[in-house]
């Protein structure tokens, strides 16, 4: 098929952004009469899922603090429970298992999770946790752990798998996927983009949406929009020069032991487990001093990966988001996999929480994993239009469970209609000082 010199609306990027926005807008387009998936083409320079949502752990959860947060994700899970099995989504549940010093914040995360409709049980004080959790897995032992949040949706999806399936629903409406082809600038005239400029040549456009994850960063240059941002505080103070881009390490890998090593009591795969802690983490191997500061890790048995698979905090990555390669990507970076640190804290922590776990440090596999992700100022996404007709998604690596964010862009392309769930995530949040609240949690992303 020859190269398209135009198309109505043009996809950039075919990971978990991309492919939804494509299929749900292919849906809307024909719902409102306005014309079809034929209309629609992704463009990836490698491939379908070839991202950051090819490396995914692929955890679905509800687990907010920030209000805006938790009613995007009710609405995610709702899109991923749309279509379990083409999706390849496993609806086993999420659980947050926190210290004191979490324990407000969780409390609170449990209270609007009720006001919403989201299933969730809260389980508080130390014994009673410690009780709840040896009633899923007999061997529980962790220490310190005073709430547990027990969501009854969530779960997780299997990264690939579920992209393959979700490009075969927006092939079947007509969206064509052109892998292979890298972006290299836009065209632009009277405010608008008006065309797409690649390594084959130009595609002109009416409506353009970027939904790049780690790349996010190359096309906002591309596009000159601003490399800072002034962010007004609680107190109305205007902090000025603040970059717009941060990289972050992703710290993900997995355990080679037989996935159903991690079954609950009942001999059922569980929920995904979350665990944040205050309590010394000592190393499984010699008993020394891994950290003795707040650490966080998550992990769920998964035979897509082969194993138990999750990850920790991720770290801040010290050089200027300027001076940060992105390619190579993921597993063929040489700079930003993870390393035998990763392994000696996961695998400790791990048994730290669950006594079968003790001892499988020889299990873990030693091979390449890990990514980098690219983060907003205040670690939050990014969902809105710039010029007149160029959709921008910085997920900033929120991005795999959020599957519903596609459709809901895809409602405000074809009708030009702002969205509730979307309006809290606009860039001139930081300028009128309209941000999320920050919890206690480690991870950057809660």
């Amino acid at each position: 098929m020859a190269f398209p010199a135009s198309s109505p609306y043009v996809i950039v990027g075919a990971g978990i952004h991309g492919l939804s926005t494509a299929y749900h807008l292919a849906l809307e387009l024909k719902a409102r009469g306005k014309g079809d998936g034929r209309d629609i083409i992704i463009l990836d320079k490698a491939g379908i899922a070839a991202g950051a949502t090819g490396i995914a752990c692929g955890v679905v959860r509800n687990n907010y603090y920030q209000p805006a947060m938790r009613e995007l994700m009710a609405h995610s899970v709702e899109v991923w429970e749309s279509d379990a099995q083409a999706y390849s989504y496993h609806p086993v549940g999420y659980m947050q298992i926190s210290p004191e010093s979490m324990h407000e914040d969780v409390g609170t995360i449990y209270e609007q999770q009720k006001a919403i409709g989201y299933e969730s049980t809260f389980i508080e004080g130390e014994a009673d946790s410690t009780a709840y959790m040896k009633g899923i897995f007999h061997d529980w032992q962790a220490k310190g752990i005073t709430s547990v949040l027990h969501e009854k949706k969530g779960g997780y999806a299997n990264n690939t798998k579920a992209m393959y399936g979700l490009a075969t629903k927006a092939e079947a409406e007509g969206v064509r996927i052109i892998t292979g082809v890298t972006v290299t600038g836009f065209t632009q005239a009277g405010g608008a983009i008006t065309a797409v400029e690649t390594d084959k040549g130009n595609i002109e456009c009416g409506q353009v949406v970027i939904g790049a994850g780690p790349w996010a960063k190359t096309f906002w240059d591309m596009l000159e929009l601003p490399k800072t941002v002034e962010i007004k505080g609680a107190d109305g103070t205007m902090h000025t020069d603040i970059p717009t881009w941060v990289f972050w390490s992703l710290q993900e890998g997995t355990l080679g032991v037989d996935p159903k090593l991690q079954v609950d009591n009942e001999g059922n795969m569980p929920p995904v487990i979350h665990v944040d802690s205050n309590e010394p983490l000592y190393s499984c191997e010699d008993g020394s001093l891994v950290t003795d500061e707040m650490w966080g890790i998550y992990y769920k048995p998964d035979f897509h990966f082969g194993g138990v698979q999750g990850g920790a905090a991720p770290f801040k990555v010290e050089k200027s988001a300027d001076d940060v390669d992105v390619d190579p990507y993921g597993p063929e970076s040489p700079e930003f996999i993870v390393g035998p640190e990763f392994a000696h804290m996961w695998v400790s922590a791990l048994a730290h929480c669950q006594k079968r776990f003790e001892g499988t440090m020889v299990k873990y596999k030693d091979e390449a994993s890990g990514g980098i992700g690219c983060f907003t100022p205040d670690s939050f996404p990014i969902f809105d239009q710039f010029f007149q007709n160029c959709y921008f998604i910085a997920d900033s690596n929120h991005g795999y469970k959020m599957l519903g964010v596609g459709k809901l862009v895809a409602e405000e392309v074809a009708t030009g209609n702002k969205n509730r769930l979307l309006e809290p995530f606009r860039f001139s949040r930081y300028a009128q000082g309209q941000l999320h609240p920050v919890s206690s949690s480690p991870f950057p992303w809660s």
